[in-house]
């Protein structure tokens, strides 16, 4: 893959991903619990005009529905994980999570709809560094990296 264009910031990384889905009807968010399902609830609320789903690791049967509450958005009542976007978070390929990539492409074989698209939503080259950059079959990979200071 080549990077064809860079942002800044976390709007940035938002109107990247927006322009990724513009045409999805429906998107599933695949990620590790904790760090990872407020990541998908960010991007759920930026395309908040679509449907979204959220999978915790590779249960399938854990499908939960993003939905906008007066809370912010949140993992709500079970769905149908079959989408026109499969997003993978980045927690999925680091070590501690403990998956291998044929599982991963296994869930996206039966969660992605005909002519879907696959993206990676990572920080700090998560999915390069798994090697998975490799492994997956990704449309697109929207990659951000974080910087910062403590500053008393």
């Amino acid at each position: 893959m080549e990077n064809v264009s860079k942002f800044k910031g976390l709007n940035g990384n938002i109107v990247a991903f927006k322009e990724e889905v513009k045409n999805a009807e429906k998107i599933t968010f695949v990620g590790m619990p904790g760090v990872c399902t407020p990541f998908a609830e960010l991007f759920a609320y930026a395309v908040r005009d679509k449907e979204s789903v959220f999978i915790t690791g590779l249960d399938i049967t854990s499908a939960k529905k993003i939905e906008l509450t007066p809370h912010g958005m949140q993992l709500s009542e079970d769905a149908d994980p079959q989408a026109d976007v499969v997003a993978l978070l980045g927690g999925l390929s680091m070590p501690k999570s403990n998956l291998k990539v044929e599982d991963v492409n296994d869930l996206i074989a039966k969660i992605l709809k005909k002519e879907g698209k696959v993206i990676g939503l990572s920080y700090m080259e998560m999915f390069k560094a798994a090697g998975w950059d490799k492994e997956i079959n990704f449309d697109c990979i929207i990659n951000g990296t974080l910087t910062g200071y403590v500053a008393k």
